[in-house]
């Protein structure tokens, strides 16, 4: 019986400017599920003098970088056009991916202000008349996850008690 690898290629998620937590983590579980992720993380380090690599270095450095422009290109694919245009000079998937760290993730003081305005949805998040039960709870879970990923630890007992 003939195996169908199509069945298994993954979608690639598109990065809109917007959606970079979301975005991010999808990426690097595919990196995971590719064995990139550590070249997108620590890079590709590549020797000025190669001369003293045995010829299983050099092999191995050569697949590295060869999987190194696998993943940025599976970035350039992830992205809008106005936003590739702000990747399009990078040489490694690390450069393009600390671009986008750096732009979309935020630097602290960005991420206390978020932070802050998420703590006030949070203290006044009340259920809607014409609201589920699942719908409120679903937003109370993205509401304390954006709250974790810009900080905050947040204890189960305070989500319930908070919202009860």
């Amino acid at each position: 019986m003939a195996s169908n690898n199509n069945l298994l290629q993954p979608q690639l998620p598109r990065f809109t400017g917007k959606n970079y937590h979301q975005w991010s983590i999808l990426l690097k579980v595919l990196y995971e599920s590719q064995e990139l992720w550590s070249l997108v993380e620590n890079g590709l380090i590549e020797l000025e003098d190669q001369s003293a690599l045995t010829q299983a270095q050099l092999t191995e450095l050569k697949d590295n970088k060869k999987k190194d422009k696998k993943a940025l290109f599976f970035i350039f694919q992830a992205v809008d056009e106005v936003i590739f245009d702000r990747i399009s000079s990078a040489n490694s998937a690390k450069e393009a991916w600390d671009t986008f760290y750096a732009a979309y993730k935020g630097e602290d003081k960005i991420k206390l202000v978020r932070l802050q305005t998420l703590r006030c949805e949070f203290d006044s998040l009340r259920m809607k008349d014409s609201e589920s039960v699942e719908e409120f709870f679903n937003r109370v879970i993205t509401l304390v996850n954006q709250m974790k990923v810009n900080g905050e630890a947040m204890e189960n007992q305070k989500i319930v008690r908070e919202n009860s």
